[in-house]
């Protein structure tokens, strides 16, 4: 799907009479991310060939966004769609069934190697970080190593990074592996995916697979500029692993202590460095919570077991202010998409850091 053009076209006339050969580049893949973190780690991959676009913006929220004409025309010249699934972006299902059927649609949460967690239910958590009525099973892990005829991409999955990410060097501060599924594949057949959390980006070790699936996408649809893209591939990776050891550092001091999130974007964050999530408000932001949820999530913290409550931007903090009315408890605020974050290469980075800072803040650190 590399596109052409030619350049210095005044030597035209050279060229014609054989003097001159026309120096011909390759153009760079138009290319689409769903939101600005992934949006950001599409921008540091292509970093010196071109710029991805964004489809939703600023502090919009992916749960509620409805596409825009130019988000549709973006879409239906696109070489390359980059998301996290249906789970997150329901609103990108229809058109990129109907608009992308020419372009390379890469799928997050069924890229190779990537970590998914279950699903954690609203209301108050007990100590393995689950719903207190919920019941998870016997086996939380999910290997798909099936063969598929109809899968047109089986063949791009790269040989050499598998089992890059399969020592965890953060083990002693995770969760209970039985919360973990890991996919092996982007089949594009349905594995009940709606059991998963989809935000898995704000696990650094999640972005690291998702540069390396990006980059093999980026390769295939522009060989010329391989060693580009494969470059940016390997700083990324770099700098991704060096803020894996600085966030372990940076939540040292927190995570011993309980906090309720207003919905569980945080899975990810709290299972990679082991920090104490003890509910959450709701379960999905566009489902008010009942009464009875509400009054559990309270109860967390007039015990003083959750002791920070984070609202996020895109969504009123109104209820979060009456559920620590009188209690004690300090509030803050976890941002999972860099709402107010300048976008580009530097965002995914920016984003970890400043949550990071939250936490800290909200218990004076």
């Amino acid at each position: 799907m590399t596109r052409l053009h030619s350049l210095l076209p005044g030597l035209a006339g050279a060229a014609l009479a054989g003097t001159t050969t026309i120096a011909v580049a390759a153009e760079a893949p138009a290319a689409v991310a769903s939101i600005k973190p992934i949006h950001s780690l599409l921008a540091g991959v292509m970093d010196g060939v071109g710029e991805p676009s964004l489809l939703v913006p600023g502090g919009a929220s992916p749960h509620a966004w409805s596409l825009r004409p130019s988000d549709a025309h973006a879409i239906e010249h696109a070489d390359l769609v980059v998301w996290v699934g249906e789970g997150l972006e329901s609103f990108l299902v229809g058109p990129i069934e109907a608009l992308a059927a020419d372009a390379y649609v890469l799928e997050l949460s069924r890229a190779e190697g990537i970590t998914l967690l279950r699903m954690r239910e609203g209301g108050a958590w007990d100590e393995h970080g689950h719903d207190d009525e919920e019941d998870h099973g016997e086996d939380e892990h999910v290997d798909d190593h099936e063969e598929h005829d109809d899968d047109e991409h089986a063949d791009e999955h790269r040989d050499d990074h598998d089992g890059d990410h399969d020592e965890d060097e953060h083990a002693d501060t995770r969760e209970d592996e039985d919360d973990h599924a890991h996919v092996h594949r982007e089949d594009g057949h349905e594995h009940g995916m709606g059991e998963f959390n989809m935000h898995l980006w704000l696990d650094p070790a999640n972005a690291e697979v998702i540069v390396q699936a990006m980059a093999d996408a980026l390769v295939r649809l522009d060989p010329e500029h391989e060693s580009v893209y494969r470059a940016n591939e390997a700083a990324l990776e770099a700098r991704l692993r060096a803020l894996d050891g600085e966030l372990e550092d940076a939540f040292a001091p927190v995570r011993d202590r309980g906090f309720i999130v207003f919905h569980d974007a945080w899975q990810y964050l709290d299972t990679r460095y082991g920090l104490r999530a003890v509910g959450s408000v709701t379960v999905s932001p566009d489902q008010a919570p009942g009464a009875a949820r509400l009054a559990e999530v309270r109860e967390k913290i007039v015990g003083a077991e959750a002791t920070c409550v984070f609202a996020e931007p895109q969504f009123e903090p109104r209820l979060v202010r009456t559920l620590v009315e009188g209690t004690g408890a300090r509030t803050g605020t976890l941002d999972p998409l860099g709402a107010a974050l300048e976008g580009g290469p530097d965002l995914y980075f920016d984003l970890m850091r400043a949550n990071a800072a939250a936490f800290r803040a909200c218990y004076g650190i």
